[in-house]
């Protein structure tokens, strides 16, 4: 969760229906940048660049972006180097690094292009930055996004709680409810067509060959990317790069056996060597950023907002920008508990009379006290659905904490349902103190080092595997004296550190 005065709103209108009312209206004939042949499109570009502005001030907003300026300023100077060999000059290309710690990269229409700190972690060279930000630049030079306008159905990101039953409670709380169904930019973010991706891959060889990078570094990225997500295979993790980029093994091969046919002489490298790379890198924020809130064990502690939250063992959990959900371990679809700002304010009945409860809700509504916090609750029942609403007043703000099951299953929930909403407290000094964060830091092998001693030594908090696959090392490796390694180190964190 973020807090109010950071401007990050529940987004309300969907990029499908931008592009969608865009589309009756915008209807032509141009000629592609990249194949030179002429094509039917639905927005002009002017559109388009209207429509990635609208969705760059979302993910600004949903995202958020690293307050680093070194590793910033690294991606815009390769970027801008890129862009200068770009086939599509009619639009203003920037870059920026989103603030999410899976590895992901992506675009959007009118020249946005962003990778993620999470990426960053994983890069070795500028090489293999370069390629992968070229693939960015290539999916808007190719007008990729334009030309999936017509796949675009809205329906499709609605799927999730059941929002339009908790819209009959109130219409606002059924906007809470759909959020863990929508997806930061849904199709901005939204898989690539292979063809596409295959083209976008070959658009930031050339680029990256052109400006004096070696093109065959994105396919040893790819292969990194690979390695990373087979690694976590089957754990619950955010949008990332394979979850908007179909990665499969042939395209380590494709993009290797392309990059054979490419001629290329090397420019002067932004970072002269690998050392002044790492340089540009280290100190990156690795894993959960604890400004946003942070899990330490079922407590969710969040040191900005001044508040903790304890769910019960083994709920499965994701912290969002504009929302906190808990779903039970088995994964019941229509059973959650959703944490939310409501409003600015004091007043807990106020915020949830403004959530426009139905006349009925209203009535059960109740004054109650919380950890000597005003709040007020009510429980209701809609269309075989019940519901544990609870409004909690705190810092000048009032907190929603929506708990919904079906009606069938509450009584085996109740007693949770409560129970995290009477968790909810400020901060005392102990809570403040278990958390931490993870900040990326080079540390200098010892000759015949394994990386597991290497991470004993140096108290690295990432395994051995994960150790390997960022410095892109085998998982038997031996370290030579003195060879520079990355790897998060634990402090703790305090508001001084962001």
């Amino acid at each position: 969760m973020t807090p109010a005065n950071a401007c990050r709103p529940i987004p309300t209108l969907l990029f499908a229906f931008a592009l969608t009312s865009l589309a009756l209206a915008g209807a032509g004939c141009a000629v592609n940048p990249v194949s030179r042949r002429p094509e039917v499109v639905l927005v002009s570009a002017a559109q388009e660049r209207e429509i990635g502005r609208e969705e760059a001030e979302k993910v600004e907003a949903q995202m958020g972006l690293v307050s680093d300026a070194r590793p910033e300023a690294y991606v815009q100077q390769i970027g801008r180097r890129l862009a200068e060999h770009s086939p599509r000059q009619d639009v203003e290309y920037s870059f920026q690094v989103v603030d999410a710690p899976e590895p992901n990269a992506f675009a959007l229409p009118g020249g946005y292009v962003y990778v993620s700190r999470g990426l960053l972690a994983l890069v070795n060279s500028e090489d293999e930055l370069a390629g992968t930000i070229g693939h960015e630049i290539g999916h808007v030079a190719a007008r990729h996004h334009v030309q999936r306008l017509t796949l675009a159905t809205p329906f499709a990101i609605l799927l999730g709680l059941p929002a339009a039953i908790v819209g009959t409670i109130s219409k606002t709380l059924g906007a809470v409810v759909a959020i863990p169904g929508q997806l930061t930019g849904g199709l901005v973010l939204a898989g690539h067509s292979r063809k596409q991706e295959r083209e976008a891959d070959r658009i930031g060889m050339e680029l990256a060959a052109s400006a004096g990078w070696d093109p065959g570094a994105l396919s040893s990225f790819l292969y990194t990317l690979e390695r990373e997500d087979q690694l976590v295979h089957g754990e619950t993790r955010g949008t990332d790069f394979f979850a908007s980029h179909p990665a499969m093994p042939e395209r380590v091969d494709d993009t290797a056996e392309l990059a054979r046919t490419m001629e290329w002489t090397p420019s002067k490298p932004i970072a002269a060597n690998r050392r002044a790379l790492l340089d540009r890198l280290e100190g990156i924020l690795v894993g959960p950023n604890p400004a946003e809130g942070v899990f330490v064990e079922d407590d969710f502690l969040h040191p900005e907002l001044d508040f903790i939250l304890s769910f019960p063992p083994e709920w499965k959990t994701q912290n969002q920008p504009q929302y906190l959900i808990a779903i039970p371990p088995e994964g019941e679809g229509r059973t959650a508990i959703v944490l939310s700002l409501a409003e600015e304010g004091d007043d807990p009945v106020e915020a949830a009379r403004a959530d426009r409860l139905d006349e009925g809700a209203l009535q059960k509504l109740e004054r109650i006290e919380i950890n000597g916090l005003p709040a007020a609750r009510v429980v209701t029942e809609k269309q075989g659905s019940s519901f544990d609403l609870t409004w909690i007043a705190h810092g000048k703000r009032v907190y929603r904490i929506a708990s919904v099951s079906p009606a069938s299953e509450f009584a085996r929930h109740r007693d949770t349902f409560l129970g995290v909403a009477r968790s909810f407290r400020p901060l005392r000094a102990e809570d403040r103190k278990r958390i931490r964060e993870d900040r990326l830091r080079l540390r200098p092998g010892r000759k015949g080092e394994s990386l597991e001693a290497f991470l004993e030594r140096t108290g690295g908090t990432w395994t051995p595997e994960q150790t390997a696959i960022a410095n892109g090392l085998g998982d038997d490796a031996r370290l030579d004296s003195g060879q520079l390694l990355k790897v998060p180190i634990s402090q703790r964190y305090t508001a001084e550190s962001r």
